[in-house]
This record gives structure tokens, C-alpha cells and sequence, in this order.
């Protein structure tokens, strides 16, 4: 069991040393701290919205990969590897990871079609990193394409193709806890958003029972199933982890409601 934080990635990229090195390269890259600070000009600053840089970079990169890992581990295959983009699963792992760092980037353009914009724009910075890691160019290309489509697809409209894209979705949609609902809510204004969002107090992921992946969502009052229902369900329900996952809502100790 993990609880979902900003300090779950660190934990994690230890794992395998191109996870450290693909995430040394993107924090050290001169471009993606900027894209990162702009984006919480334009999200924070200019929009009032809740937090989309660099926390919350890494709590949605941290929550994907544990999610990624999670399920590899439980027996699913990796779509890279079933469809036979990749055949190494640590470099597939690379997908959650730089996604998940990347995914709101778009934010330093536009907060319309952020999504979109910020597949394009992580182009160049994948390559930066993937090359410092893997030889293989066709493998970059590969890889880089898949990383963009995990990008683009954390858009609420666009459905997810592959689990690592799927995983960087559902991860994004798990940094809720403590009033960081990913339901952009004004900030200062009371409203079922942001009253819901405070009502979050911890997202934990473990190994289901019914499914591979249980995820356990506590809060203080049922205004917090607004979050589960309009954020993390929809998001589940567009990707291919759709039938791998279970979410359980929780107040106190009793569960309230649970999604199959």
C-alpha cells in the first residue's frame, strides 16, 4: 500500500536506473521548470485554478507509475509490449513516468486544449531524455509517440489506448488529497467544488481484491464523492484500466460507497 504524495515518486524511481536517469534529466532540463512555473501563472495566477506545476507534476507521475508497476506486478501485460512497440518493460515504465511529469505542461500556453498543446510541446524534451538513455533511435521515436499519446489523452474527452496512458490518467485524477481536486475550482470561491475538494484527506493505492488495483479514497463527509464521481470515475472509465481498477470511498472507517 502507498499513500499518494509528492514524495511517492522518489520512492519509486529507485527502482531501475533509467527511471532515475530519464527523472534527473527532466528536472534538470533548462526548459521544463519554466513550462512548469508558467503553468501556474496561467492556471494559479491568471485563472485562479488549483495547482497544475510542479507538485502537482510529481504527485500525478508518482501515483501513474505506482499504478503502472502495480499492475504489471498483478500479471497485466504492458500495452507497449503486447503490441510489440517495446519489449523491455522498465522502458515501457517510461511512459507513466515522463507523462506524468509532462502531462500539464499545455497550461504554459493555454488552459484550453492544455492536453493538446502539451503533446506538442513535450516532443523535444522526451527526445532530450530518451536519448540520454536509450541508443536505439527507432525506440526513441517509438517511445516518444507513446508519451505523447499518454499526454494528450488525460484530456476528459479523449479515450486512452494503451495501460501506461491509462495510468498517467487515472494518476492525474488522483491528486485530490487536502483540497488539490483536480476539478478546477476557483480559488477563495465556496461551491460543491471546492467543499468537496477539502473533504479529501488521502488516496491510497494497494492490491484489489476483485481487480488488480484498488484504489481507497478517505474523507471527512460525502461532499467528497463529488471529487470520486465528476473526477476520478470519468477518467477511469476512458481508459483501458476501466476493468482493473476498484476505488473505495471511506469516512472514518466505514466505506460509503465502492466502485467495481
Amino acid at each position: 500500500m502507498v499513500t499518494v504524495g509528492p514524495g511517492l515518486l522518489s520512492e519509486l524511481i529507485n527502482t531501475f536506473p533509467s527511471l532515475r536517469k530519464a527523472y534527473e534529466a527532466v528536472v534538470s532540463d533548462p526548459e521544463v521548470p519554466i513550462l512548469w512555473e508558467l503553468s501556474n501563472i496561467m492556471a494559479v495566477k491568471r485563472l485562479k485554478y488549483n495547482d497544475h506545476g510542479p507538485v502537482h507534476a510529481h504527485i500525478a507521475a508518482g501515483a501513474a507509475l505506482s499504478i503502472f508497476h502495480l499492475l504489471v506486478k498483478k500479471g497485466v501485460t504492458p500495452s507497449l509490449i503486447k503490441d510489440g512497440v517495446l519489449n523491455k518493460v522498465e522502458h515501457a515504465m517510461l511512459v507513466p513516468l515522463l507523462a506524468g511529469l509532462l502531462h500539464d505542461i499545455g497550461n504554459s500556453v493555454h488552459r484550453d486544449m492544455h492536453e493538446r498543446i502539451g503533446a506538442v510541446l513535450a516532443i523535444p524534451i522526451v527526445d532530450r531524455v530518451l536519448r540520454n538513455i536509450i541508443k536505439d533511435e527507432r525506440e526513441v521515436l517509438r517511445l516518444r509517440q507513446e508519451i505523447s499519446h499518454a499526454i494528450y489523452c488525460t484530456s476528459y474527452d479523449v479515450e486512452c489506448l494503451t495501460i501506461e496512458a491509462g495510468s498517467v490518467k487515472v494518476g492525474d485524477g488522483l491528486d485530490m488529497a487536502e483540497g488539490r481536486a483536480r476539478v478546477p475550482y476557483r480559488l477563495g470561491g465556496v461551491s460543491i467544488h471546492s467543499v468537496s475538494a477539502l473533504s479529501i484527506k488521502k488516496v491510497e493505492i494497494e492490491e484489489g481484491v476483485q481487480n488488480p488495483t484498488r484504489i481507497n479514497v478517505y474523507m471527512t463527509e460525502m461532499a467528497g464523492i463529488f471529487q470520486v464521481d465528476e473526477v476520478l470515475i470519468p477518467k477511469i472509465k476512458t481508459t483501458p484500466l476501466r476493468n482493473l481498477i476498484e476505488v473505495h470511498a471511506i469516512i472514518g472507517s466505514e466505506e460509503v460507497k465502492s466502485y467495481p
